[in-house]
């Protein structure tokens, strides 16, 4: 776990509603935004106090911190010391910054990372187990191959803007009784980037990035359960600016089995025998991941009794050589139909454990007493 408080940079207690983390980030972002703080680590500060706030605000993340701290997110794919997602921080800011986040993100110019994107995966229950690999298609964002990322129209070229003549700023000056008053804002026809396109490139549409499909081979490894989530390094949208790409996250949905039932790295399974099997003992085949496999039962065996064969359970994530035991559930089966010969059998049984049956033929209700 990492030394990193949320609440200790936000400065408020565990039990803390939403308004008071909010109330406090906005105390506390005040004092570090780079615009008021000069100071050398108010920036990285800043963020850090962003990064508390994102996290503290979102119940399932909130959740897991409190749980496992930031190595918990991190396993989840939220990364701790990347770029976040400021949500409804620049609505808070914008009320006494006047709009966002200043000297941060105000050059347009300046290279971003690309989103990161979500796939759902369904995979078998035996491939969750064993491990396998996968041939999916995605969708994601690259480089526009018409224009090559210039978002022009090829053999044409972006100029400079002629409203803020490429600086990306526009100032207006306001009289009033108390003086003049300058105010500087972002460029409205080139929305801060100092050039326009006149001949957009009709591939991209001027953006310089197209959706594009792609197949991607995924290894999914041994041992993984619904809710894991893999991540594909740079398989995201490809960054502005040259920045770099997202990741692709691959959440797993597991498909359950006909009668295998899993619980964490332990598998199980229910497995019927016959009163004279489990009256006189007897070796049996079962179903395992394996394959069928032997198992022992011992006269006198009891129905639900529990019998377990070691390691033929499920791998463990991180240790794919270690695995968990499979648990078998032993169902004495009763016979639905039996033949003349049998209820002879059966009758002379009930005489010999002195039971008193009705001359019906329906001995079922009381069978179960010759084994007790």
């Amino acid at each position: 776990m990492s030394n990193r408080d949320y609440y200790e940079i936000l400065g408020v207690g565990k039990t803390s509603s939403k308004d008071e983390i909010k109330s406090a980030f906005r105390k506390k972002a005040r004092e570090l935004h780079p615009d008021v703080n000069k100071a050398s680590d108010a920036e990285e500060k800043f963020k850090e106090l962003g990064r508390s706030y994102e996290v503290l605000m979102d119940d399932e993340k909130r959740s897991m911190y409190d749980r496992y701290g930031e190595d918990g997110l991190k396993n989840a794919g939220y990364d701790s010391n990347g770029p976040f997602d400021f949500g409804d921080l620049s609505e808070i800011l914008s009320s006494f910054f006047g709009g966002g986040f200043g000297g941060m993100n105000q050059n347009p110019n300046a290279p971003r990372r690309g989103s990161d994107l979500r796939l759902d995966l369904q995979i078998e229950f035996e491939e969750a187990i064993f491990g396998t690999e996968k041939d999916v298609e995605i969708r994601h964002l690259e480089i526009c191959p018409r224009c090559n990322d210039t978002k022009a129209e090829p053999g044409t070229s972006q100029t400079v803007c002629p409203t803020c003549k490429g600086s990306g700023k526009v100032q207006n000056v306001t009289r009033t009784i108390l003086g003049h008053f300058t105010q500087i804002t972002t460029c409205p026809q080139c929305h801060g980037i100092g050039q326009i396109i006149p001949n957009p490139c009709r591939e991209c549409h001027g953006e310089g990035r197209k959706e594009v499909k792609k197949v991607i081979n995924i290894k999914i490894p041994a041992g993984v359960d619904t809710g894991n989530k893999l991540r594909i390094s740079g398989e995201g949208d490809i960054g502005f600016n040259n920045g770099p790409s997202g990741d692709l996250y691959v959440v797993l949905y597991v498909k359950q089995h006909k009668f295998f039932q899993r619980d964490g790295i332990n598998i199980y399974i229910e497995k019927g025998v016959s009163f004279s099997q489990a009256a006189l003992g007897d070796t049996i085949q079962v179903e395992t991941v394996d394959g069928m496999k032997e198992i022992k039962i011992q006269p006198g065996i009891q129905s639900e009794t529990v019998l377990s064969i070691k390691g033929s359970g499920v791998p463990h994530l991180n240790s794919p050589s270690r695995r968990g035991d499979q648990f078998i559930k032993i169902k004495l089966v009763t016979p639905t139909s039996i033949s003349d010969e049998e209820k002879k059998l059966f009758g002379r049984l009930a005489e010999i454990h002195n039971e008193k049956l009705k001359k019906d033929g329906h001995f079922f209700d009381k069978i179960k007493g010759a084994f007790s």
